[in-house]
């Protein structure tokens, strides 16, 4: 941080209430999005290379591609003569934007022209998925399979992940394979709260044997 904490700290972030508008272009120039950061993303930004924003409506700092894989790789940073509006220049991994094409700007005259998105943020589902389970362990609910096992204890719900491990593995097609790895992956995140380990720190551990720039 102290690295960079001079230069955070002249922007002018009271503007608009600790949040600068950030215009990205690749090396040609084109314009690629424009997003937000606040200090946090642009520290992350500066100090790993690799874009961060702040995402209003999550309410937290994400990196660019973090789900999609379409990372932005950082170049060049430009300031404006306000203190108050970065622009980036990056090498973009993928399209931009998250409807799959290679900007998030199109031509006024294609306002309705819309593609539909061909990126599955399903991640986020598997997150509220999460929550369910470890308030199911808080709050048992008649009813429920997730409670049922919990109140079975840790045999069953290591059989049962098990099993369904099995199953992916013997799954005679698609469709049944996405079925069953469903089920499989429904039956981890049991396991891995009884056992008071947040799927987050799967993903720590994924990060620190990747990283965009290479690895496995």
């Amino acid at each position: 941080m102290s690295d960079y904490k001079q230069i955070i700290d002249k922007l002018d972030w009271e503007k608009s209430n600790g949040l600068i508008p950030v215009i990205v272009q690749n090396l040609d120039g084109d314009v690629l999005t424009l997003g937000y950061m606040n200090k946090e993303a642009l520290n992350k930004t500066l100090e790993t290379k690799y874009v961060h924003y702040y995402s209003r409506s999550k309410e937290r700092v994400r990196m660019k591609g973090e789900t999609s894989g379409n990372y932005q790789k950082l170049k060049e940073v430009y300031v404006d003569c306000d203190n108050d509006t970065l622009l980036l220049k990056v090498d973009q991994t993928g399209p931009a934007c998250h409807l799959g094409t290679k900007s998030c700007f199109r031509k006024i005259e294609q306002i309705d022209k819309v593609p539909e998105s061909n990126i599955d943020y399903s991640l986020d589902f598997l997150n509220q998925l999460k929550e369910i389970i470890k308030d199911r362990k808080k709050n048992p609910k008649e009813g429920s399979y997730t409670t049922y096992l919990f109140n079975e204890g840790k045999e069953k719900i290591y059989k049962k992940f098990g099993e369904e491990a099995v199953e992916v593995l013997v799954a005679p097609n698609r469709e049944r394979t996405i079925y069953e790895t469903a089920d499989m992956i429904y039956h981890l995140l049991v396991l891995l709260t009884y056992e008071g380990i947040d799927i987050a720190e799967v993903v720590q551990e994924l990060k620190k044997r990747h990283s965009p720039e290479g690895g496995k």
